[in-house]
């Protein structure tokens, strides 16, 4: 082997006289350096490229041993220190052109398990070429971010903290190291910027490369990641701090967070072909949102001139998209964001033309959803939480408005008996001294209590799978009657109350009979089907069957058992709200008794 580089260099200084090198002269400085990195001898090989009188040779050669040692080094790993000195150096040496041709080849179609050693590897490689480019490095940085920020979409993201603790699949190593590849640019386009002649165009297209670079970072990978600042006692989250130079990079290369979230200043970028992709883009500003407003990362720097409606109503776009997913990361930070944004707000103050805005109409329909098909209970949980909120922070017209809103759309009488409820706490603040307002107290009232008190599916009604909201009407109408004299002194429509009431009750009557017969009737065929069952057991003697046919079968998957005692249960509760029914009934009479009923 070092015959064969002795014959490289002599060919070299009689090529620098005549004619040039040849292939073959490629060929067999390649088969050299081959051989010492296949036997793992890359001292002699380092002595060699860093020999002062060598470095003609590596500079023409040197670039075709590259793959071959990053391969070694990924290999090797803990031995490979040789390996790495050999590339940095052929890194500072080669010609940057070629070197960066060859670095983007190697960060390519990666496998799986190589991304995270092979970013780690090669990120600082390309960043010393990068810097050997001068004025011409903007483009080339914007390929070497696409290339790297590719890979690293490709690994899973840590959710948990202990998943973040193991990194298992090295995506915060990957991140720590696309922070530490930012910087020198980051801190070029600040220089630049600070002095006397301005940016030029190479400039601000190194700007442009950083942006798409932090707009992409934030959609992948931190608005998957579950951010927390610590994620135990002794070590700070990677991910955080990979959020919070990301945000720290945006003012930094002039893109003021105000402009990015509330005045779509990348809508001209998203037209050029920067973000093409405007459902990608918006989820960038989702996660900028999140990052500023929940987590308050580099919100000392956000401007305080702007109002907490103002920013609400700009955030509603983000949350509307955060909610309209099915992943639980994005549900979390969309009912976060919604929080926060919302508890800056004062109560009672939101008017009602926002309930006009398209947001604010589909983000309470995902939340229905989030509250009746999601799942995980604790993403429930906070979904009622917020919902609640929302209604607190809306004016008596937009509460009104809100409230027919959603009993005409949730279709669940879960939602529609806890709007109900809302309903009648707003009727009893509006009935206290210096409280009051017309919408729920005047003649505004009507059209939401007839939505309210009544039966949409008529005598067809299934009364068990509208219990919640029969029974929170009947707990509001109870209160209606119990309060009429406030009404009959501070309104003049307690006659139609009356009415309202009257044919509720009716219905409700015929409902609960049709039911009634109907649950009962079940009730007795599953008893009399398993008298049958038994008898045929008995005369079979054969073993108890597995499943159970009942006579007009039922589309539940429950068992029988199961069966049986949901239809106990109904009944329970047809008595329950009967005995509501009745009770309602004693108390007009109470009042006619006393002469307070109209």
């Amino acid at each position: 082997m070092a015959d064969q580089l002795q014959d490289v260099i002599q060919r070299w200084r009689k090529a620098v006289v005549e004619d040039g090198l040849r292939p073959e002269d490629h060929e067999l400085f390649q088969n050299a350096g081959l051989a010492y990195i296949n036997q793992g001898d890359t001292t002699h090989l380092l002595d060699f490229i860093q020999d002062e009188k060598n470095q003609g040779i590596v500079e023409s050669m040197g670039c075709g041993l590259l793959a071959s040692l990053v391969a070694e080094v990924l290999k090797r790993k803990k031995s490979s220190s040789t390996c790495k000195a050999v590339i940095t150096h052929l890194a500072e040496t080669c010609s940057p052109m070629e070197l960066m041709l060859i670095f983007l080849g190697q960060v390519d179609d990666l496998h799986p398990d190589l991304i995270a050693d092979t970013i780690v590897l090669m990120a600082p490689l390309l960043q010393t070429v990068l810097l050997r480019l001068g004025e011409e490095k903007a483009p080339w940085v914007g390929l070497a971010l696409a290339a790297l920020q590719k890979q690293v979409s490709r690994l899973p993201v840590p959710y948990t903290k202990e998943q973040e603790v193991e990194d298992a699949y090295g995506l915060c190593r990957c991140c720590s190291a696309l922070a530490r590849f930012m910087e020198p640019f980051v801190e070029e386009v600040k220089r630049r910027d600070n002095s006397e002649d301005g940016g030029t165009a190479s400039d601000n297209q190194l700007k442009t490369e950083l942006l798409k670079f932090c707009m992409g970072s934030l959609r992948e990978p931190l608005l998957q990641a579950q951010l927390d600042q610590a994620i135990d006692i002794h070590k700070q989250s990677p991910l955080w701090h990979f959020a919070t130079d990301i945000l720290a990079t945006l003012p930094a290369i002039q893109e003021p967070l105000p402009g990015l979230l509330f005045y779509k200043a990348l809508k001209k970028r998203e037209e050029s072909g920067l973000l093409t992709d405007s459902t990608k883009a918006q989820e960038s500003r989702a996660c900028l949102a999140y990052l500023l407003f929940v987590q308050l990362i580099t919100i000392e720097s956000f401007p305080a001139v702007f109002s907490p409606v103002f920013v609400l109503q700009c955030n509603m776009e983000y949350i509307d998209l955060l909610l309209s997913r099915k992943e639980e990361s994005f549900l979390l930070k969309g009912l976060e964001l919604y929080t926060k944004s919302l508890e800056r707000v004062e109560d009672n103050s939101l008017p009602v033309e926002l309930l006009d805005l398209k947001s604010f109409y589909s983000v309470p329909q995902h939340l229905v959803q989030i509250l009746t098909v999601c799942p995980i209970q604790h993403l429930r949980e906070q979904g009622f939480k917020v919902l609640q909120l929302f209604i607190d922070k809306l004016g008596p017209e937009a509460k009104h408005k809100f409230f027919r809103c959603m009993i005409k759309t949730s279709c669940h009488a879960g939602v529609e008996g806890y709007i109900i409820k809302n309903i009648k706490n707003q009727i009893e603040l509006s009935l206290k001294p210096g409280h009051e307002n017309e919408w729920f107290m005047g003649i505004q009232v009507l059209p939401l209590l007839r939505l309210v008190l009544c039966f949409p599916r008529g005598p067809e009604t299934d009364l068990l799978n509208s219990m919640d909201r029969v029974m929170e009407s009947l707990n509001l109408l109870r209160y209606l009657h119990m309060r009429d004299m406030d009404w009959q002194q501070t309104s003049s429509i307690w006659s139609e109350l009356f009415k309202i009431k009257e044919d509720y009750l009716k219905m409700l009557r015929v409902c609960l009979a049709l039911s009634r017969a109907y649950y009962t009737g079940q009730v007795k065929n599953m008893r009399e089907d398993k008298k049958i069952q038994a008898q045929e057991a008995r005369e079979a003697r054969v073993a108890l069957v597995q499943t159970m046919t009942v006579k007009n079968k039922m589309v539940s998957d429950m068992s029988p058992e199961m069966q049986y005692q949901v239809l106990q249960c109904a009944l329970v509760t047809f008595d329950l709200m009967e005995s509501l029914v009745i009770r309602i009934e004693e108390i007009s009479e109470e009042k006619v008794k006393t002469g307070t009923a109209v």
